[in-house]
C-alpha cells in the first residue's frame, strides 16, 4: 500500500468528470488500498479517486468513530437511486480544501447503488454522516466540490485563498 499525494485546490483535475470501472480486478483492488492508506493517512473520512489523480468512479469511506475500529467501506461506479425530501446540515470539509470547512445542505437519506470490492452489485441506504459522507464524495466523481454548495461571495474567497497558496508552493504549475 502507497500512500499517495492529493490533488489540492485549484487543481483543474478535480473539475474532471470521473469515468465507470469495466471490471473489478488486480489493479482496482490495490488502487482502493492506496486510497484507504491515503485516507486514513490524511485523516480523512472520505476519499474519491480523483483526488489522487485517477479520473475513476471509486470512492471509499469510513466513518466509523475511533473506539469502534476502522471499517472501511468501498463504492466502485456508485449513483444514487434516489434520495430524501427531508434536509440535513452538516459541517463539511475535504482533504483536497485542507483547514477549510463550511455547513452544507443537503438531502438527509440516499440510497445508492455500487459494486463492492468483490464486483458484486449493492445497495445501500444511508442516513447521517455516511449519507453527507457518499453525497460529497459522488460529487467529486461528477467535478463538483463542496464549495459549490455555499455562497458565491464564500467560495471566491476560498478559491483565491487556495490559488494564492498553489502558487507560493515550490512544485507550482498555476
Amino acid at each position: 500500500m502507497t500512500i499517495k499525494p492529493l490533488i489540492l485546490l485549484p487543481d483543474p483535475v478535480l473539475r474532471q468528470h470521473s469515468e465507470p470501472l469495466e471490471r473489478v480486478d488486480g489493479d482496482v483492488r490495490r488502487l482502493v488500498d492506496d486510497m484507504l492508506e491515503t485516507m486514513y493517512d490524511a485523516p480523512g473520512i472520505g476519499l474519491a479517486a480523483i483526488q489522487i489523480g485517477v479520473p475513476r468512479r471509486l470512492l471509499v469511506i469510513d466513518v466509523a468513530k475511533d473506539e469502534e475500529g476502522r471499517q472501511p467501506q468501498i463504492f466502485i461506479n456508485p449513483e444514487i437511486l434516489a434520495s430524501s425530501d427531508e434536509r440535513s446540515v452538516y459541517e463539511e470539509g475535504c482533504l483536497s480544501i485542507p483547514d477549510y470547512y463550511a455547513e452544507v445542505e443537503r438531502p438527509s437519506r440516499v440510497t445508492v447503488r455500487h459494486l463492492d470490492i468483490d464486483g458484486k452489485e449493492r445497495t445501500v441506504e444511508a442516513d447521517g454522516l455516511l449519507a453527507t459522507c457518499l453525497q460529497h464524495e459522488l460529487d467529486h466523481l461528477n467535478g463538483v466540490l463542496f464549495i459549490d454548495h455555499i455562497s458565491k461571495l464564500k467560495r471566491d474567497m476560498v478559491v483565491r485563498k487556495f490559488t494564492k497558496l498553489a502558487k507560493s508552493r515550490p512544485d507550482s504549475a498555476v
